[in-house]
Parts: structure tokens; C-alpha cells; sequence
């Protein structure tokens, strides 16, 4: 049979696509077809604890039957709570991103709140607008989490990034860490931010009383630069 789903919200930009239709055996449940999604597509795992679903645009469970030709859609929520990476283009509320990340275990909540400011480089700033691939930068921002994870035994991380026109003083990117010690928290937040800057693609073009430009970014990581890999087979990089 086949059911057609439908894709909401930030779940819609992390997919890279609103509808699909989907093949599934007679008598599929509507948490097969999640466990379906989740292999084709991995990411919808990271969004699994706060979905809502409904079948033919009614509310529905894990348990119920599909049936040919429903209509399935994935509800992202739509006031509060948010997956634990991604990239928007409305203002970012840190304190609701960092009260997301907490529970009882934790002993500390870590934030790096990166800021537009006024100036850079001595030349007064009006604005910044950020782009990025944004399928390819959530991939990589839930490659970090997971690295953070495990690299420092912090038991949960978000990454917020804006996208689009950015005035001075709003948060161009959030971090949160929750462990169970400030140290490991305060030691995955600022690895995370590092690391970001040099492996997540997403750029900056800065906008001055001047002129604009589009900020120096930094230097890719040797292991992934294209010139190290041609070093490697022997081809001398120009």
C-alpha cells in the first residue's frame, strides 16, 4: 500500500523536502512507518521524542492502523520544545533552548551565546546575513553533537544557528550543554563553537556604513581539505 506523508516546520527544512510518498506492507502502523522514515532519512530520529502525528488530518497514535492512500503528517511542535540541532530564520530564545536541554541529572547547563556586534575591524557594523547548505550543515551539526557526546560524556547538546538578515544584538548561533559537571559542559560548549566555525557550512557576509563583505572564514581542518587529499595520492597542491 502506499501512504503519503507530509513533512511541517523545522522537521520540513531538516528532511529537505515537504511530501513524499511512501511503500509500506498491508496492515503498517503508523510507528512502522516512522521506523521507515527514520532508516530512509536519519535525522527524523533526532526530532523522534517531540513529534505529534495525525492520519487524515486527525491526531493519532504510534499503534493505529495505516491504511492505502492515508494521508500522514509529522508535527514538529508547533510553540516551545525544539530538536536538538537547527537552523532558523526567526529569532533565537536561548533561555528556552537551555530549559529544553535540562533534567534532573544534570548538574550544569553550559550556553555559548554568539552576538552581533557593532563593529569588526574597526569598521562600524549595520547588519550580517548568514546563508549556508543547510541539509549538508544540519548533517554536520549533528555530527558534532555526537562527537561532543561522546568526546567529553555530556549527556545532552543543542545548536540553534540564524539564517538571513541579522541587526546588532540579536544571537547569530546558540549552544547549550547539559552534563552532570560544569567542567565537562563548559569544555564540549567551547569545542563545539570551535569546531563549528570550521566544519559547518554556513557563511557570513557583513554590512558596513562602507560596504559589505563576506567574512574571512577559517581554515578547513587538514583532514578534510581537498589539497590535503591530493597531497596524499601524490599530487602536489598549488
Amino acid at each position: 500500500m502506499q501512504v503519503r506523508v507530509i513533512y511541517f516546520g523545522m522537521l520540513k527544512d531538516a528532511v529537505g523536502r515537504q511530501l513524499e510518498d511512501v511503500q509500506l506492507q498491508e496492515g503498517a502502523t503508523l510507528g512502522d512507518l516512522l521506523e521507515d522514515r527514520i532508516r530512509h532519512t536519519d535525522v527524523i530520529d533526532n526530532f523522534r521524542k517531540v513529534l505529534a502525528f495525525a492520519i487524515n488530518q486527525e491526531y493519532a497514535q504510534l499503534n493505529d492502523v495505516l491504511h492505502d492512500g492515508d494521508e500522514v503528517a509529522m508535527l514538529p511542535p508547533v510553540s516551545g520544545g525544539m530538536p536538538r540541532c537547527a537552523l532558523v530564520r526567526e529569532p533565537i530564545d536561548g533561555q528556552q533552548i537551555a530549559d529544553g536541554i535540562k533534567s534532573a541529572e544534570d548538574g550544569a547547563v553550559s550556553v555559548f551565546d554568539g552576538i552581533v556586534r557593532n563593529n569588526t575591524r574597526s569598521r562600524k557594523t549595520l547588519f550580517l546575513v548568514y546563508e549556508a547548505y543547510e541539509e549538508m550543515a544540519l548533517k554536520q551539526m549533528e555530527v558534532l553533537v555526537c562527537e561532543a557526546k561522546q568526546k567529553f560524556a555530556v549527556r545532552e547538546v543543542a545548536i540553534v544557528h540564524r539564517l538571513g538578515k541579522l541587526e546588532v544584538g540579536e544571537t547569530s548561533v546558540l549552544i547549550a550543554v547539559a552534563s552532570a559537571h560544569r567542567a565537562a559542559a563548559m569544555d564540549a560548549c567551547r569545542w563545539l563553537i570551535d569546531s563549528l566555525k570550521k566544519t559547518v557550512p554556513i557563511w557570513k557576509k557583513e554590512h558596513f556604513v562602507d560596504g559589505a563583505v563576506w567574512a574571512d572564514g577559517e581554515p578547513f581542518p587538514e583532514e578534510i581539505r581537498a589539497d590535503a587529499k591530493l597531497r596524499a595520492g601524490g599530487v602536489p597542491a598549488k
